[in-house]
């Protein structure tokens, strides 16, 4: 423990302490690594006890933002997917991407918003050739996978015969555009463009996924997951700043769901495959140690959603669907099929 010499200032630098003493007793050490304190325990400042202490110090452990963020990026980077984070987009390998003879092309990996592309897919009953992207290889940062999606997120596909006349070769990302591209073409799983009532109602649930369940899901099991193990207060806060907003979007779907079976209403669609996949995430994915999504956030008690969850999950295009692009294939059931 370090010596404690005249004038030492407690708590904050502006409280002086004239305290002397070259060896005494310490009551607290230690507010943030960049910048430590020690409070003797005799200092007129350390007669404090129990929370009022405790107070006291985390308000003198006030985070100052560094003058650019990239002062940030070595010390404060981490965690399981830290290695593949950069500020800038663009290609890290010359790599063209596989393509086989559908027309229909789909690079993805089995996780939630891969699931919502595979599912359409497989209910579509459409021909395609679906490629599996290991995001912890970088395969997303290859150069024929970026000039597809230049975002590099899973997943992304090509329509070789898009367009007006069945001419145009369609790049497409972000997976409701996907969803919304082929459902619209295939003339399935959604209103008409006429009935702009019913097309409204579905946009509205689309951008609802899209702007929140996946993101926020996403961060929740981020920092329940997969965020550096040591940075115990961050956790906290991550998990507890969204696993508080992830279910209060399960109670708004759940209570939309109040007296419908499916999100537009009687008819199974393309909204119901789009917000399927990531409560089907909080029921059975983000596992840490011994506790999972399942245990902190408790889905059994949104009965609507488990009732419409477990009807969709009935079905075999779905079944198939979330199995799109998993252990290390495009289709697992094909490979099972050869063997």
């Amino acid at each position: 423990m370090p010596n404690l010499t005249t004038h030492t200032h407690c708590l904050l630098k502006s409280i002086p302490c004239n305290w002397q003493s070259s060896s005494p007793p310490f009551l607290a050490v230690l507010l943030n690594s960049s910048n430590p304190r020690v409070i003797p325990a005799e200092c007129p400042y350390a007669m404090l006890r129990g929370n009022r202490l405790l107070s006291t110090l985390q308000m003198a452990a006030v985070w100052t933002p560094p003058a650019k963020i990239e002062d940030l990026y070595a010390r404060a980077n981490g965690g399981v997917f830290g290695s593949m984070n950069r500020p800038t987009a663009g290609a890290r390998s010359e790599v063209p991407a596989p393509e086989g003879n559908a027309d229909i092309q789909l690079y993805s990996l089995a996780t939630p918003n891969g699931w919502k592309v595979g599912i359409l897919l497989e209910e579509l009953g459409v021909d395609y050739d679906a490629h599996y992207v290991s995001i912890m290889k970088l395969d997303q940062f290859q150069s024929g996978f970026v000039a597809i999606n230049p975002n590099s997120k899973i997943p992304c596909a090509v329509d070789k015969k898009g367009g007006k006349n069945g001419d145009e070769r369609v790049n497409l990302f972000e997976s409701a555009s996907i969803m919304l591209y082929f459902a619209d073409k295939f003339k399935k799983f959604v209103p008409p463009v006429e009935d702009t009532a019913q097309r409204a109602q579905l946009m509205n649930w689309l951008f609802w996924q899209m702007a929140g369940q996946g993101p926020m899901t996403g961060n929740f099991g981020h920092f329940f997951a997969y965020a550096p193990a040591d940075k115990l207060e961050v956790r906290d806060y991550g998990v507890n700043r969204y696993g508080m907003e992830v279910q209060r979007l399960c109670s708004v779907l759940d209570q939309h769901l109040e007296d419908k079976e499916y999100i537009l209403g009687d008819e199974y669609g393309l909204a119901d495959m789009a917000c399927f996949p990531w409560f089907h995430q909080i029921i059975t994915g983000y596992k840490y140690e011994n506790s999972s999504a399942a245990d902190m956030l408790t889905p059994s008690q949104y009965k609507n959603l488990v009732r419409w969850h477990a009807k969709i999950l009935a079905r075999p295009a779905v079944q198939r669907g979330i199995t799109v692009c998993s252990g290390g294939v495009g289709k697992p059931w094909m490979v099972s099929k050869e063997s």
